[in-house]
């Protein structure tokens, strides 16, 4: 890995910190795919065939958003920021210097293969750093694009991509970074905040979680159900955001499945698998493990299968056991099981059963079940009365919490993780109070006041 020595070469040339070179950096990145968006989709319907227009809205112009909002406040959060002093630095002029952190290690997943490897690389070169991306190998035909788009960008020496599998990300491992950005599932995230641990290395994990989606007795039942179906279906359900599993009121249980098999149909027809609007599981490994999660289940309504194109269908799963595998662990799939709870302390029962989750949800129209639902359960991030949108607000941070990740980042929150806050005093000379220095001949209360100064 070459490019590894010839990037801490350039980073120590300083070049990476002068504004202008970032921007010139980011527009040509615009420019590259604008022009490869139609083959960035084409690679990721070759993949696992991804809507063209998911692609667009949730891949190449997410990125492409991210761009242009960097490119229209780098200046502003590149700016030394001066803050207050106090009595014990006075005079003086106090700031908040950005400085990049060096280099950057990426390591995406294979589920939004363009816009998570892109995303978190445009912050760090906005924020001045070297690059090193390692696309999925899961989703090889977006890794080569990707590859082809920042090859035609930028020189290795600032940007630079590696292919490969596990054993290159052990490789990868190996090495001494700055920051190491990686998505994907919490039991790889552990090894990678292990590997991280041992150069001192900070690390953004954005991972995952089972996430709970409520529908109270005063929700808007129809319009819950084309926003619970419309989040699980994105992506076929591999999605970090969608909803793993619904908490539905006893009382309006029925009415939100026949409006859930209802906005199904609308969508995506009878025969799902005819459908140009759904996606397919990745591949052969994940689809067997998501077929098997089905066994012995009820199922209201879906559980289509074709193991020819790895497709399942959006299937309603009622009541399943919460031992059940199907309720274990992130489902990352087209299954919605759905739970029926009559006081909130069932709620609170099932939710508390799991790690903080990436997401929660919930649909009510009574205000004070939407506050406690805020304040009382710990999550990554929510939506009152939808689904998995509060991603493209880029003044919102994105990122989990405790099992479900570490860190966050869009917006000025990419531009943050990826930069350094240097604390900086200039000091003024016209005085110089004796008080600190020794011989200390002031008596010992003057000592203990010294806190009213800071």
């Amino acid at each position: 890995m070459e490019f590894y020595e010839k990037q801490q070469v350039f980073f120590s040339s300083q070049k990476t910190k002068d504004l202008s070179f970032r921007r010139n950096a980011l527009k040509r990145l615009r420019n590259e795919i604008v022009r490869q968006e139609d083959a960035i989709a084409e690679a990721i319907y070759a993949d696992f065939k991804k809507p063209r227009f998911e692609t667009f809205i949730a891949e190449t112009q997410f990125v492409l958003a991210e761009i242009n909002t960097m490119l229209k406040n780098l200046e502003l959060w590149a700016r030394p920021e001066r803050v207050s002093g106090n009595l014990a630095n006075f005079p003086s002029r106090n700031y908040i210097y950005r400085e990049p952190l060096g280099q950057v290690l990426v390591i995406a997943p294979w589920n939004y293969p363009f816009q998570l490897t892109l995303a978190p690389m445009v912050g760090a070169i906005t924020a001045g750093n070297t690059v090193v991306v390692k696309p999925s190998e899961l989703t090889p035909n977006t890794a080569t694009i990707i590859e082809k788009i920042i090859k035609n960008v930028f020189d290795p020496e600032y940007v630079a991509v590696v292919q490969g599998g596990v054993q290159v990300s052990q490789e990868l491992l190996s090495k001494k970074w700055d920051h190491i950005f990686f998505t994907g599932s919490p039991q790889v995230g552990k090894i990678i905040y292990e590997s991280a641990a041992k150069h001192l290395t900070p690390v953004t994990l954005e991972l995952g979680g089972k996430n709970p989606c409520i529908v109270d007795e005063t929700a808007s039942i129809s319009l819950a159900a084309k926003r619970i179906i419309w989040g699980k279906s994105l992506n076929l359900g591999q999605t970090c955001l969608a909803p793993d599993y619904l908490l539905v009121h006893h009382a309006v249980k029925e009415k939100l499945v026949q409006k859930l098999k209802d906005k199904i149909v609308e969508a995506y027809g009878e025969n799902q698998a005819e459908s140009q609007d759904l996606a397919r599981v990745v591949n052969d490994r994940h689809y067997g493990r998501l077929r098997s999660l089905l066994e012995g289940q009820r199922i209201l309504y879906g559980g289509q299968t074709m193991d020819e194109d790895n497709f399942i269908g959006l299937t309603l799963v009622d009541e399943p056991d919460l031992d059940s595998p199907l309720m274990q662990g992130e489902i990352f799939g087209p299954i919605l099981p759905i739970l029926s709870y009559e006081e909130e302390s069932d709620i609170d029962e099932i939710v508390k059963r799991y790690e903080k989750p990436l997401a929660a949800y919930i649909f009510s129209n009574r205000r004070a079940s939407q506050k406690k639902f805020i304040a009382q359960y710990g999550f990554g991030g929510g939506v009152i009365n939808d689904t998995v949108i509060h991603i493209a607000n880029k003044n919102l941070p994105f990122g989990g919490v405790g099992h479900s990740g570490v860190g966050a980042y869009h917006g000025k929150t990419s531009f943050d993780v990826f930069s350094h806050k240097k604390a900086i005093v200039k000091r003024g000379r016209w005085i110089d109070p004796p008080l600190r220095y020794a011989p200390y001949k002031l008596p010992e209360r003057i000592a203990k006041w010294v806190k009213h100064l800071f």
